[in-house]
């Protein structure tokens, strides 16, 4: 079968789109997790700040709460993902999520340099 320039060209200019389509939408969750893991120590570092016997509102879901009291101010209870969770003291805590973020961000200078290339690649070849 003969398969014409024009359509060979028009099928690498598709998957490269395609390509970086999905390594952009990659990046973005990665940011949105990045974000979510810096919120989360934000937390943990102004927990650290109460006093116990101090009311707060403790999350059931994402959208639902329910109001409690502080009773330990050395250990916090963190998800650490698919349902499991572990018990670690504030600066624990903190390390946990300081890796973590800088985790996801050498992911996405790895993501953000392959869509660079991609987008390089497809330059050319258009």
């Amino acid at each position: 079968a003969v398969v014409s320039t024009q359509s060979a060209h028009y099928g690498r200019g598709t998957q490269f789109e395609e390509e970086e389509q999905m390594l952009t939408q990659s990046l973005a969750q990665l940011k949105g997790v990045q974000s979510r893991f810096m919120e989360s120590q934000e937390s943990v570092l102004k927990l650290s700040k109460k006093e116990v016997g101090k009311d707060v509102l403790v999350p059931l879901t994402s959208s639902m709460y329910v109001p409690g009291q502080l009773a330990n101010i050395e250990k916090v209870l963190i998800d650490i993902g698919t349902g499991y969770h572990v018990k670690m003291t504030i600066p624990e805590a903190k390390g946990y999520f300081t890796r973590i973020t800088e985790y996801i961000t050498k992911k996405m200078e790895v993501v953000q340099k392959n869509l660079i290339e991609k987008d390089k690649l497809r330059q050319v070849t258009t």
